[in-house]
């Protein structure tokens, strides 16, 4: 089975913001809607909605030299959807993960307790204790000790919603992380960003079911 994807003759540019065809110029997620024959939108159904959400972010968080870098990742997000909460979480966690040891200080509490949370909401997806870590965050957390000890007492026997997480926890962790990592005091913002995409992008195509289309049965025309 192949995703048949058609390529405009002329590459729009991408900028911030929404835009009402492809002459204004694209976003990465108009981008992706028009090459998945859908119509024009910075919404398109062929992508997860969270993924979605971090990919308008991102490009819309990054300077206007750096965003063309992003192009090589929007066929990337053609056809990666799902409804399971393990997509969110695993997309939010990348994002916590990401932004908690560069954000200021008084983002770091929250980043730190949406780490918690999304590691708690999958250990309970997976049958084990609430206290596992991935490696990837008990490394964010080592780097951020102070916000750790204070997201662990905030979360202390704290339960956490799927229904909940999934409308509201997931979706204010990736546009916080976004908007921290923008502004955060480091080298290169805007290939933390682009990084903080593409490595959530690999997370949710390696969480697909095995008989999942494959990103080379992807063909262009």
């Amino acid at each position: 089975m192949t995703i048949d994807l058609r390529l405009p003759d002329a590459m729009p540019v991408l900028s911030r913001g929404r835009h009402r065809n492809p002459r204004k110029g694209a976003c990465f997620m108009e981008m992706a809607s028009y090459l998945a024959g859908e119509r024009w939108s910075d919404h398109p159904a062929c992508t997860h909605p969270l993924l979605a959400s971090l990919a308008r972010l991102v490009n819309d968080h990054t300077t206007d030299p750096g965003r063309q870098r992003l192009a090589e990742l929007i066929p990337s997000v053609i056809g990666l959807t799902s409804d399971d909460v393990r997509w969110d979480a695993l997309i939010a966690l990348r994002a916590a993960e990401t932004a908690l040891p560069v954000v200021s200080a008084e983002m770091q509490n929250a980043m730190a307790v949406s780490v918690l949370s999304g590691n708690r909401l999958i250990a309970g997806l997976d049958g084990r204790p609430p206290d596992t870590l991935r490696p990837d965050s008990r490394a964010a957390l080592l780097r951020a000790p102070l916000a750790a000890r204070w997201a662990h007492r905030f979360t202390y026997d704290v339960s956490v919603s799927r229904k909940m997480y999934q409308r509201h926890g997931a979706p204010r962790t990736v546009e916080f992380a976004v908007q921290g990592i923008a502004k955060a005091c480091i080298p290169d913002p805007d290939e933390t960003l682009r990084a903080l995409l593409a490595g959530a992008i690999d997370d949710v195509t390696a969480a697909q079911p095995a008989a999942t289309v494959s990103r080379s049965a992807v063909r262009t025309r």
